[in-house]
């Protein structure tokens, strides 16, 4: 054995033993770091002249929630520090009719003057016009299909006259769930009878199909029914039991997708990571212009330590997890191009928008890394990084220098950074 090769086998030997990992294949050695070491990463290039979806935003529903006070609004559309900065509410839409929506009514006035657009769903007609004249299960009755659009038509006009313009406004929460609360079954085909027959009397945006499973099957019809495709704006789901995929049909027929209801039932800052590993997932992986979790606080439960805020409505990881996208990347801001020279185990996504950008980087790892950025087609001359980790709480960090185009930060162990401009 000759003394470079004696040399380098040492050094590996020691390399092994500083990291805790070895593993051997081919006659190559690979180290796995699993301490607090910056190990380097591939190089990962921002194109910012590369653009695919809009941005609509990130919010939560506040359905069976209480009023909201003026300060716990200022918590979840606020932008300034301890601030989440979400930009959309999903309500709900009472069966009861207008004298239960005022809650509902107070809810979306205070996000409306914070900034935030506000959507509205049902999960269930009145019972009068159902086939079982019950809130829970049952179909709607085909003879009261114009009723129905009508009904909705009515929230719309309600919520306007309270000063807040919806939006968008849903069908129907979750068609294919068999539930023992607020519902009502529908098929394929009778949504796309009534898309194509009835919605055209909505003076907003329609919203379809909400399945609790974002099956496609359930918009199918619709996105390929002439009479009906017209009257839907963007296609909706849920991701209870899947992962967030592409949907080529609504692409192709023009229309937004939006995830508007998930959670995930971990808090601490592993639900903060698995939070916004998801919304990246969502955002680059299926396109989706919209992301919403479930309930935004924890007034229904009490003890409902996954929402965005906690009894004392002060915000969780889980929603700072949620504001370092939606405080940084607002809406009307376009999702860019962002390209790696190897397989990074970090999540990088990019926005840009009204003169700013915003880079999220996603560090599930339980050590520190290294990661280099290119960035391309944008003049920046620094960045200034906001971090959430087990210890921070969308912190504000030092300025980053950004020079010859490039730049490379140091992310902390299960962290997640967004460098702003």
């Amino acid at each position: 054995m000759n003394g470079g090769k004696f040399h380098d086998l040492v050094l590996t030997l020691a390399q092994c033993l500083l990291f805790s990992g070895c593993s051997s294949g081919s006659g190559n050695v690979s180290i796995a770091p699993t301490g607090p070491f910056s190990a380097p990463q591939p190089a990962v290039t921002v194109d910012f002249t590369t653009t695919y979806q809009t941005i609509r935003g990130f919010g939560g529903s506040s359905a069976w929630i209480s009023d909201f006070t003026s300060a716990e609004a200022d918590t979840l559309f606020g932008t300034g520090a301890g601030q989440l900065g979400l930009t959309l509410l999903r309500v709900r839409i009472d069966p009861g009719g207008q004298a239960n929506w005022g809650t509902e009514l107070n809810n979306a006035q205070l996000a409306a003057a914070r900034g935030a657009s506000v959507i509205a769903t049902p999960w269930t007609p009145p019972a009068a016009m159902k086939s079982n004249n019950n809130i829970v299960g049952g179909a709607l009755n085909p003879a009261s299909y114009a009723a129905y659009a009508t009904y909705l038509e009515s929230f719309v006009q309600y919520m306007q006259q309270g000063g807040v313009n919806l939006y968008a406004i849903s069908m129907q929460n979750e068609p294919d769930a068999q539930v023992t609360y607020e519902s009502c079954a529908w098929t394929p085909s009778q949504i796309d009878t009534w898309v194509a027959q009835d919605a055209g009397v909505l003076t907003t945006r329609l919203y379809m199909p909400e399945s609790e499973s974002f099956n496609t099957a359930y918009s199918d019809p619709t996105l390929s029914d002439p009479a009906a495709v017209g009257n839907v704006a963007i296609v909706a789901g849920h991701i209870y039991g899947v992962s967030p995929q592409p949907y080529p049909a609504a692409s192709t027929a023009g229309k937004e997708l939006w995830m508007t209801e998930h959670y995930l039932s971990t808090s601490g800052i592993a639900g903060a990571l698995a939070l916004a590993e998801e919304v990246h997932a969502g955002l680059t992986t299926a396109g989706y212009n919209a992301y919403l979790w479930w309930w935004i606080d924890a007034y229904p439960a009490g003890n409902y330590s996954y929402g965005l805020v906690d009894s004392n409505r002060n915000p969780t990881l889980n929603g700072d997890a949620m504001a370092q996208f939606s405080r940084f990347v607002r809406p009307g801001y376009q999702r860019v191009s962002v390209s790696s020279s190897g397989s990074p185990t970090i999540l990088i996504s990019a926005y840009a928008g009204n003169g700013h950008l915003a880079i999220v980087a996603i560090n599930p790892l339980t050590n520190s890394v290294s990661q280099p950025f290119t960035l391309v087609g944008a003049t920046v001359t620094s960045l200034t990084p906001w971090q959430t980790s087990a210890t921070e709480n969308i912190a504000l960090l030092s300025a980053v220098t950004v020079s010859g185009g490039g730049f490379t930060a140091t992310l902390p162990p299960q962290s997640i950074t967004t460098f702003v401009q």
